[in-house]
């Protein structure tokens, strides 16, 4: 069959369904994914080293916010979707889609073992026919010049016997609008077969595709979404501590600015920033930019910016330690109020409370956490410390016996009111004690 012929072939198989798809990486981009694409019609294979994940998912149990335990029940029950850890699956598959980490070395430069080792692994088993779909964040030409010599390796090649597409993840834990099916989809494929191919596939289960000219394009795209939130919140964690200094409340200031119905749009600051996004995807483009004698300096100071916010929260705490509560840092109890990155979702992934955690620690201060959606630290790569860790219960008893309460996620489940009416000093991150009654002390940081 020759070439013209094979794609023509995948894409009817892929509108008829009759495509076998396999996930690789069953986080929080590849579950609901995963789920996604069973959901439509199509056998779905959930690809993922961790053994675990798959053989909570074959017993009908979800481990992400965003896929129900009902929804994984009902998908497997139908035979639409499966798990696996054994990666000789890659064979069953039509379509695959890479959905693994791409976090930063401690020299804040891309790591690309996730893609490298998967990239391998598809190789040994992939045949003639297939498509491989990246999902995961990186830098543009990854996937022109890293992924593609690499499943060459195979003695396949791309445009002759396989197919390669990027499609950036877009997913936003915890957000109740948006979600997998609903969130436009940018689409791209190398050459003109695998663009329609893997505009095809998405459009199976997801409502609006958007094609962009080649997968650099689409692998900047995703930067740039990151990026733009990156720098924006950056200028606003700087506003607040020039607002601070001159006695102004950055969250006023806010809030009147947003009333102007054109120019202006609003970013708050916070603690520091969290999530595998946001505090990692500029920097895969600082380091692809200096290839090219580039020297990305706005990028680099917000980084520097968000990077140094847990230090600020760790400032205001100890002044108003030893202002309101005459009582240092290092001598403290302290209470984290909320573990994860943002709001009403389990994902720690490089919170800004780990960081703050390990500061105040280090300071010699007593510190505890509470978080309705963490109940347990999970394990991680990294802050093996912290692993084990209980979330303890709001309580008037154990408040009282915290000499402050640092906010740093503004969860929607927590007693704010039993914290406002127990806590004797309060430091708020995110503006959640706003028109909240407080009886001891609260400082905004």
């Amino acid at each position: 069959m020759d070439f013209k012929a094979l794609a023509h072939s995948t894409l009817e198989h892929i509108k008829n369904k009759s495509s076998v798809v396999g996930i690789i990486g069953l986080g929080y981009v590849g579950l609901p994914l995963a789920a996604a694409a069973a959901s439509a019609g199509f056998k779905t294979i959930g690809l993922d080293i961790d053994k675990k994940k798959s053989e909570q998912l074959n017993s009908g149990i979800s481990y992400i916010d965003a896929v129900s335990s009902d929804d994984v029940k009902r998908l497997t029950s139908s035979g639409h979707l499966s798990s696996t850890a054994d990666m000789s699956h890659i064979k069953q598959c039509d379509v695959l889609v890479i959905c693994v980490p791409t976090p930063l070395t401690s020299q804040r430069e891309p790591d690309m073992r996730f893609i490298e080792s998967t990239g391998k692994t598809i190789a040994k088993h992939m045949h003639r026919g297939q498509t491989i779909i990246l999902e995961s964040t990186t830098y543009p030409g990854t996937t022109k010049e890293f992924l593609i010599p690499i499943l060459e390796t195979s003695n396949l090649r791309s445009g002759v016997d396989f197919f390669v597409g990027f499609s950036p993840e877009r997913e936003d834990p915890g957000n109740r609008d948006f979600g997998t099916v609903t969130i436009p989809k940018i689409v791209s494929g190398e050459g003109v077969e695998a663009s329609k191919i893997v505009a095809e596939f998405y459009s199976a289960f997801i409502k609006k595709v958007v094609p962009v000219s080649s997968t650099a394009t689409a692998e900047a795209v995703k930067i740039t979404e990151n990026i733009f939130r990156a720098v924006n919140i950056a200028l606003v964690n700087e506003l607040k501590t020039v607002y601070d200094a001159m006695g102004i409340d950055v969250w006023e200031v806010i809030d009147a600015a947003k009333t102007k119905p054109f120019g202006y749009m609003a970013f708050y600051p916070g603690p520091g920033l969290g999530g595998h996004c946001i505090p990692i995807d500029p920097f895969y483009l600082t380091w692809r930019a200096r290839e090219f004698d580039i020297t990305t300096r706005f990028i680099e100071l917000a980084g520097e910016v968000n990077r140094g916010m847990p230090a600020y929260v760790i400032h205001k705490l100890e002044e108003a330690l030893d202002r309101r509560i005459g009582k240092s840092l290092g001598r403290s109890r302290v209470l984290v109020l909320g573990l994860a990155y943002k709001k009403n979702v389990s994902d720690i992934r490089e919170s800004p409370a780990i960081k703050i955690i390990e500061l105040l620690e280090k300071r010699g201060a007593e510190v505890d956490f509470h978080d309705p959606h963490v109940p347990e630290v999970p394990a991680m790569r990294e802050h093996m410390e912290l692993v084990g860790r209980k979330s303890v219960a709001i309580t008037p008893e154990n408040l009282s016996a915290y000499d402050a309460v640092v906010i740093i996620t503004d969860h929607d489940g927590i007693d704010y009111e039993a914290i406002g009416k127990h806590a004797r000093l309060i430091v708020d991150t995110r503006n959640a004690m706003k028109n909240r009654k407080v009886s001891g002390f609260l400082e905004k940081a």
